[in-house]
């Protein structure tokens, strides 16, 4: 689970769980499967860095992305 990450950590996004609406949304902040993200701050909005752009997404939409510590 991307909430799961600690500061600076890196994973690969391997699985989103959620419908239409959310995988959308995700993808047009650059967050879909297989992107390598870095944990920047899980305190409050969930914060990470994507592509080289820092994203903030809340937390229940952080809850469904499940990742890999790479």
């Amino acid at each position: 689970m991307l909430t799961k990450l600690r500061p600076n950590e890196w994973a690969r996004i391997v699985a989103i769980e959620g419908g239409y609406g959310l995988r959308q949304k995700l993808a047009l902040r650059g967050i879909v499967e297989g992107v390598v993200v870095r944990m920047i701050s899980s305190y409050g909005p969930v914060t990470i860095e994507v592509n080289r752009n820092v994203v903030s997404i809340g937390r229940g939409m952080a809850m469904r992305i499940r990742v890999v510590r790479v």
